[in-house]
Parts: structure tokens; C-alpha cells; sequence
């Protein structure tokens, strides 16, 4: 049953369905929200990365970030701002991947948060590098004591789905679907 995931989700993001971005979504496009409660998670193994890869938490005016952003998709680039929390996987020197560590408030009585506008750069990717800065964030939000880290609008499931993340909502452009 989707419903209690459902009225979370409304709350979170009133309109949604009639935003503009989400009616450009191509016919047949399902996206998926996941979540990983937090106040059970025992443990999350780091992920195998190349030698030397570092992380950290920086703001959004990090120099390059705009940069590595666009390279994995221009239309996120304005939703990093100056202000946004971000945490980078850096390689040699350049940034590899980027998350937003996101405080999406109190909804049903839980403090839910989430890794957000994910990527890596093509260069960086298929090394592990995404994934371990996920689990970082993930780890840092349990830290914080968020109950929930929730992962929003997703089209890659089974790549959460490594660390633990399940799909509890399924949607397009016209509404949920069923799971």
C-alpha cells in the first residue's frame, strides 16, 4: 500500500503533478521515489573507490562545481546555489561527483532528509565514487538524526537499491503508479 508514502510525498511537494517540468515528461517515463529509514540502519559498508579519492562537505560557490554539474545535467545547475549544501568526491584534484544534502522538514512526525541532484562526471564514473559519496551523505543525515533519507524522482532504483534505499513510490507524469 502506497498511501501513508503517497500523503508524504503531497506534503513534500504540493502540485506536483501540475508543475510544468513534470508535464514535459515524456509519455511512458516512470520515476520512482525511495527511502531508507534511518532509525533502524545499523550499518552501511563503504564502497570500494579508486586510490585517493577524498570527500567533503562545501557550499554550492565551490569554483568547478557549476562546471561538473552541467556535465552530468545542465538543468541542475541553478538549483545548486551559493547556499546549498553539497558534498563532492574529488579525484587528482577535480571534483567527481556531487550530492545536495537536503532538509525536506517534518512530514508525518519524521525528520526526512535526502541525497539530491546526484551525479558524477563522465570521466568518474563506473569507479564507485557516486555511490560511497551517497552512503556518506546517507551516514551524515543518520548523524544528524534524520529518521528518513528520501531519495526524489529517480530513474535509476536499482543503483540506491545498493545501499539499502527501496522503492516505496512509483510515478509519471500523470500521477502514482502502482509498484
Amino acid at each position: 500500500m502506497n498511501e501513508p508514502w503517497q500523503a508524504i510525498f503531497e506534503e513534500m511537494h504540493p502540485d506536483h503533478f501540475s508543475r510544468p517540468h513534470i508535464r514535459a515528461i515524456a509519455p511512458g517515463e516512470v520515476y520512482e521515489d525511495m527511502v531508507l529509514d534511518l532509525r533502524t540502519l545499523a550499518d552501511l559498508p563503504p564502497v570500494p573507490v579508486p586510490e585517493g579519492v577524498s570527500f567533503r562537505e562545501v557550499s554550492g560557490a565551490l569554483p568547478g562545481l557549476a562546471e561538473a554539474v552541467r556535465s552530468v545535467d545542465p538543468g541542475w545547475v541553478p538549483l545548486y546555489q551559493p547556499d546549498s549544501r553539497v558534498l563532492c568526491g574529488f579525484l587528482g584534484g577535480k571534483i567527481a561527483s556531487f550530492c545536495m544534502v537536503e532538509d525536506m522538514g517534518r512530514h508525518a512526525g519524521l525528520r526526512i532528509g535526502g541525497p539530491g541532484c546526484v551525479g558524477t562526471v563522465p570521466d568518474f564514473r563506473r569507479k564507485g565514487i557516486g555511490l560511497e559519496m551517497v552512503r556518506q551523505a546517507t551516514l551524515k543525515l543518520k548523524d544528524e538524526g534524520y529518521d528518513l533519507s528520501w531519495i526524489y524522482y529517480t530513474g535509476v532504483a536499482p543503483w540506491y537499491a545498493k545501499l539499502g534505499y527501496r522503492t516505496v513510490l512509483r510515478w509519471d507524469r500523470d500521477g502514482f503508479r502502482d509498484l
